[in-house]
């Protein structure tokens, strides 16, 4: 491991443990919320790519009702809008998504649990979203670019917009950040993903 990739693994775990600690009572007071609202699990993993092509299960709040897909698919126009949407809706027209659920996903809460995935070595705080295998397509001829560097929590296309931007400006954005990764850039993005969070910008 170079001296750079040290630094923002020791970065990884000492932040992921400080957040941890200190968001403990929120995580404890959504895990009841997330369970009174809805049936189902407190946390909803899936799979995802990692760096090198490695897949993992990646940790969230659960925020969908259960046999959200299903749900989505029988309904043909919402899901064709889904997926000319760049794989997403707004909340408020999703029905998979529940109550407690937009509320998560509008402050980013529901991302909490991946602190896990970072102190598990298989996410770091700041990356290229992990994505789905359906997704990897849209990197074209820079996937094995895009799969170089671990995915993160938060990244240079959340600061620039997530939800707002297209897919193929998130694209840009994502190699972007690759080529230009060091530990400096890294805490410029920890910053502002800070001001973004706090403004709600851009959050689905």
């Amino acid at each position: 491991m170079r001296f750079g990739g040290f630094i923002t693994r020791l970065m990884d775990i000492c932040l992921s443990i400080i957040f941890i600690v200190f968001l403990l009572p929120i995580f404890l007071l959504l895990m009841v919320l997330v369970k009174l609202d809805s049936k189902g699990p407190i946390f909803f993993k899936q799979s995802r790519i990692g760096k090198n092509g490695n897949v993992f299960s990646i940790i969230k709040f659960r925020t969908m009702i259960m046999n959200s897909e299903e749900v989505l698919k029988n309904n043909t126009a919402l899901y064709k809008k889904y997926v000319e949407n760049s794989y997403k809706l707004d909340p408020s027209e999703d029905p998979r998504v529940t109550k407690v659920g937009r509320f998560l996903r509008k402050t980013s809460l529901d991302e909490i649990p991946q602190f896990f995935n970072v102190l598990k070595g298989e996410m770091s705080l700041v990356g290229p979203r992990p994505i789905l295998d359906d997704e990897l397509k849209e990197y074209g001829k820079y996937a094995e670019k895009f799969l170089s560097v671990k995915p993160g929590i938060t990244g240079y296309w959340q600061v620039s917009g997530r939800s707002d931007v297209g897919y193929p400006e998130r694209v840009d954005l994502e190699l972007y950040y690759v080529d230009r990764k060091s530990v400096f850039f890294d805490s410029y993005i920890l910053l502002k993903t800070f001001i973004v969070v706090v403004k709600k910008k851009g959050a689905y």
